[in-house]
């Protein structure tokens, strides 16, 4: 079992910056992929970012490319999500989710655990 734990959510004016963590508890943090995923208010969940567990690869949707970063820290049992140049329409609960897997990493029915999500709102 694991437990993930996402904090650093808020409100945010357009074109300004956060960074979520996902702290991760129980099974070895090294064995999982990681992925950041959210869901806007009537829509579905989507992808937004991946990466391995090594953090050799990662892996963005088109949307948040050149924006977002994903990174992880094996010591520290935690993978983070900075988030830049932020837009109205990345407001949404953002999720973070564990796999055992390292393919598809952007399909939700690959991930194993999830987190509660944090909310991420962003003003025009």
């Amino acid at each position: 079992q694991v437990q993930l734990v996402e904090s650093g959510g808020g409100l945010v004016q357009a074109g300004g910056s956060l960074r979520l963590s996902c702290a991760a508890s129980g099974r070895t943090f090294t064995s999982y992929a990681m992925g950041w995923f959210r869901q806007a208010p009537g829509k579905e969940r989507e992808f937004v970012a991946a990466i391995s567990w090594s953090g050799g690869s990662t892996y963005y949707a088109d949307s948040v490319k050149g924006r977002f970063t994903i990174s992880r820290d094996n010591a520290k049992n935690t993978v983070y999500l900075q988030m830049n140049s932020l837009k109205p329409e990345d407001t949404a609960l953002y999720y973070c989710a564990a796999a055992s897997h390292q393919y598809g990493l952007w399909v939700s029915l690959t991930y194993d655990y999830w987190g509660q999500g944090t909310q991420v709102t962003v003003s025009s």
